[in-house]
């Protein structure tokens, strides 16, 4: 009977533990995974949040930057660590989304090993196209490739990612058959569509591209969201052609699997707090994205949807990353 009532009186001690633990809550400082390296736009963003959160929580919000294996590092790291709210993840489609579907060694279940917290941010992808190609938009861009005797070629970031799927998709529903030439990054990407050594690039926005742009050494044919977009201003919807087309690369909070729902609200409060400042909007477009805040069961249900429709294209398309 001792032994029992220990453990009745230690179970009921951990279960109060919880609520007090997140009134307590942030205490010490929060550990942030950014899962690529210093420097990039997913970095760059997470510390736009770093002062104003802390400011927010009372704890400092320090950035650890663990890249490699495509952000695929730093989620597995984030997926194991205490469900305690010091431990958080800033990550992308990429690693959440795309990643499990294609590579190995993912020890994460990207719909069970984390509590999504809430969205930061959404960008479209814009289609361009080599000066040398003959089309404005999308749909001149399809009836051209149509008509041409050999395929077109297309750039990316290297084979698996959100631009090369973001193409296959594309090229799936306009019926269209192109030659993937995978680079190493975005910058090569760039460069390649502004020399013509490829036709065609899907991929998100930065200021050595919208310069391009403006020059009309590459040409702006339109744009992944369903809608118009403050990131690509006059840019045609890619889903006014082909009906239901719709990408966006999302960023977005994420806390391990377990971490208490009063953890998760107060970061979720925090996240919205912050990201309604004005300067911090306006910032944040200065990067190329739209700042954007969700609930974490709408951050839970964009990863949930996605999941299936990417790898339906992978299927279809036959997609490798080798």
């Amino acid at each position: 009977m001792k032994r029992l009532h220990f453990f009745a009186l230690a179970l009921g001690l951990v279960v109060l533990a919880g609520p007090a633990a997140a009134d307590n809550y942030p205490s010490r400082p929060i550990r942030l995974i950014v899962p690529y390296p210093a420097g990039g736009s997913t970095d760059i963003m997470a510390r736009a949040l770093q002062e104003p959160m802390a400011k927010i929580l009372g704890q400092p919000l320090v950035i650890d930057n663990r890249g490699g294996a495509a952000g695929t590092t730093g989620a597995n790291e984030a997926a194991r660590a205490d469900p305690d709210g010091y431990t958080l993840l800033f990550a992308n489609n990429g690693p959440i989304s795309i990643a499990p579907l294609l590579q190995k060694g993912v020890d994460f279940d990207p719909l069970k090993s984390f509590a999504p917290v809430s969205l930061v941010s959404k960008a479209p992808l814009v289609l361009v196209a080599s000066e040398k190609v003959p089309v404005n938009d999308a749909a001149g861009l399809i009836a051209y490739a149509k008509a041409q005797g050999k395929p077109m070629l297309y750039a990316t970031a290297g084979p698996g990612s959100l631009g090369h799927l973001s193409t296959e998709r594309f090229l799936n529903q306009a019926g269209l058959q192109m030659v993937h030439v995978p680079y190493r990054g975005q910058a090569p990407t760039t460069l390649a569509i502004f020399a013509g050594e490829v036709d065609i690039l899907l991929t998100t926005t930065s200021d050595t591209l919208n310069e391009h742009i403006r020059s009309g050494k590459v040409k702006l044919l339109g744009v992944s969201s369903p809608e118009r977009s403050a990131v690509a201003p006059g840019a045609t919807p890619i889903g006014n052609v082909l009906k239901g087309y719709s990408v966006e690369t999302w960023f977005g909070l994420l806390a391990p699997a377990g971490t208490p729902p009063e953890i998760v609200g107060k970061l979720n409060a925090a996240i919205n707090t912050t990201l309604a400042t004005p300067q911090l909007r306006d910032r944040f477009l200065a990067y190329g994205v739209e700042a954007a805040t969700s609930t974490p069961a709408e951050l839970s249900a964009i990863i949930a949807a996605e999941i299936p429709a990417w790898r339906k294209v992978i299927e279809e398309r036959n997609v490798k990353t080798e």
